[in-house]
């Protein structure tokens, strides 16, 4: 007998920086279990492809830009929400600044300022409108990519690791103070990844062949591979677990 553990049928999620990578696999995925699914990232025409092949899978799903970093964006999604849908079952912030990449020291304060803007106040009132519409119909869940360098800095990944940690903290409050509204919410970290993003750990085979060595599973994972944990963390299979920090890294963190 299969289990309806993971089904997603009527319910309505926002996935952001899903125009490609991880976010548009976590979309890809929701929208196969039945979400209705709003892809969002900066730019309408990435997105707009991905909503685009998801419907001719068969899926639901509609294309809204929004850069998080930009608080009248982030106002201008929730208010698209509300009038088409009035309703939000499911938030993933994935959305992030892509890292400066350098000594710590050397970093410019144009790329602290996006990282903050991005990776932390971005995700903050994602959160908070997110949850508030979620609180008016019953519950929710949020689900916020994070990293395992949230856990252990990456060398040369001073600002991006620092902002990681504020998000895995953010979660756990989050969860704490909106666990009364039956809103739910959770963290992602995902160890080394193939995509685009972070893609200056690939183009560097000294960086990459190190970074291998520190994972016992000794290869990086595809963007699909956390996809399934999302799953898992918005569906009725995880309907008491709250302010956890899954860990996706192939024994990276061991």
């Amino acid at each position: 007998m299969s289990t309806k553990l993971f089904n997603l049928e009527g319910k309505i999620a926002l996935v952001t920086g899903a125009s490609r990578g991880i976010g548009e696999e976590i979309a890809r995925l929701l929208a196969e279990q039945g979400a209705h699914v709003i892809v969002s990232s900066r730019k309408i025409d990435g997105c707009q492809a991905v909503a685009d092949a998801i419907k001719a899978d068969g899926g639901s799903a509609e294309a809204f830009a929004c850069h998080v970093g930009e608080l009248a964006q982030i106002e201008a999604v929730f208010s698209h929400i509300r009038d088409v849908h009035g309703k939000l079952d499911i938030l993933v912030n994935n959305a992030a600044a892509n890292p400066f990449f350098g000594h710590i020291l050397d970093t410019p304060v144009d790329a602290f300022d996006k990282t903050v803007d991005v990776n932390l106040r971005g995700y903050f009132y994602m959160s908070v409108e997110g949850a508030k519409l979620m609180r008016e119909h019953g519950g929710g869940a949020i689900v916020n990519t994070a990293s395992v360098n949230g856990l252990t800095p990456g060398e040369g990944q001073g600002v991006y690791s620092i902002s990681k940690a504020a998000v895995i903290s953010m979660t756990k409050s989050f969860a704490k103070e909106c666990a009364q509204f039956n809103v739910r919410v959770n963290a992602l970290l995902p160890g080394l990844t193939k995509t685009k993003f972070a893609g200056a750990l690939f183009t560097n085979e000294d960086i990459y062949k190190q970074a291998l060595s520190q994972i016992p599973m000794r290869r990086h994972a595809e963007p699909k591979e956390m996809a399934g944990t999302v799953l898992y963390l918005v569906s009725d299979a995880s309907s008491f677990v709250t302010g956890e920090c899954v860990v996706v890294d192939g024994g990276f963190t061991i």
